[in-house]
């Protein structure tokens, strides 16, 4: 079996870079990966939903992943979602990443349709098999897909040689539990929810694949650091902290990925422009919780540090 350790820890899910235009800026996809490696994370998960990849075109997904790859390979471990809404982009967007060295592809279920399972399951191999020699990911997000990773769809889905795991983003912490038991230790599963990171972590996660960890970085580079290392009081206590944080991130009235690139540029001087339509960006009112937001997340770190 396969060494799977590269994917074990902290992997922030990376944001669509935009300019003043709301085109993808490969001068700001750069700088978010440059961030990244400086912050010490374990790997990207690129293109996925803090990625706004339903609202992109192939082209854009391809811009993104070349400039993120352009400075983060053999640095960080990268894991491509390659996934769209029909099977042959899909596959255009699994041998592109491939050609490119990433280490893994991930996949959400089709949505819309309400597909049978043997259809999801070849919808999904039919990507990987497009990608031969790369790690596959199931993505299992059922709130937004609307389809949940069952056990007898992953028991079809593990047959597959390239398939080292989940992605689990579903609510109940249990079906990490559930995963694990049908795989066994020689597959990954991630947890998806920040909210229950250290919950998924004790349910045998072996790391993590979040949308806010870009905005507190070290704060969950600490959670998982204290989860190694037994301290379990303290990691609840910094865990209820980052769902202060989380709670505040979503209060606004523009979208969760709006705030957060407010809180980067105040907090990193990096500016990711804002969020593509329909999704909405801040409000006069949003940036004033996005500078409560920053102050938060500073004053936390030296708090747990």
């Amino acid at each position: 079996m396969k060494d799977l350790k590269k994917y074990h820890g902290i992997i922030p899910a990376f944001y669509a870079c935009y300019d003043e235009k709301g085109n993808v800026s490969p001068q700001r996809v750069k700088e978010l990966t440059h961030y990244f490696i400086d912050k010490g994370v374990k790997g990207l998960y690129v293109n996925g939903s803090s990625g706004e990849c339903i609202y992109q075109s192939v082209e854009d997904r391809k811009l993104i992943l070349e400039n993120v790859m352009s400075v983060a390979k053999g640095k960080l471990t990268i894991i491509a979602h390659v996934a769209c809404n029909n099977t042959k982009d899909s596959e255009v967007l699994a041998k592109h990443a491939e050609s490119l060295g990433v280490d893994a592809i991930a996949a959400i279920p089709p949505i819309y349709f309400r597909l049978p399972e043997y259809a999801i399951s070849d919808y999904w191999n039919t990507i990987s098999a497009s990608a031969p020699n790369t790690d596959f990911i199931i993505y299992n997000i059922p709130q937004l897909a609307g389809v949940s990773l069952t056990p007898s769809l992953y028991q079809e889905m593990i047959k597959n040689p390239r398939v080292i795991g989940v992605k689990n983003s579903s609510m109940p912490v249990q079906d990490i539990q559930t995963f694990m038991s049908i795989s066994g230790e020689d597959y990954l599963v991630f947890n998806g929810p920040d909210e229950q990171f250290l919950a998924g972590r004790l349910m045998g996660a072996k790391g993590g694949i979040g949308g806010t960890y870009g905005a507190m970085s070290e704060l969950f580079l600490r959670l998982n650091q204290l989860i190694e290392e037994k301290d379990l009081d303290k990691a609840k206590k910094l865990q209820y902290a980052i769902n202060d944080i989380i709670g505040k991130l979503v209060s606004g009235h523009g979208h969760m990925y709006a705030m957060i690139k407010e809180v980067i540029r105040l907090n990193e001087g990096i500016d990711l422009g804002s969020v593509r339509p329909p999704l909405t960006g801040l409000i006069d009112a949003d940036k004033e919780i996005a500078k409560e937001v920053a102050s938060l997340i500073k004053e936390t770190i030296k708090i747990f540090s």
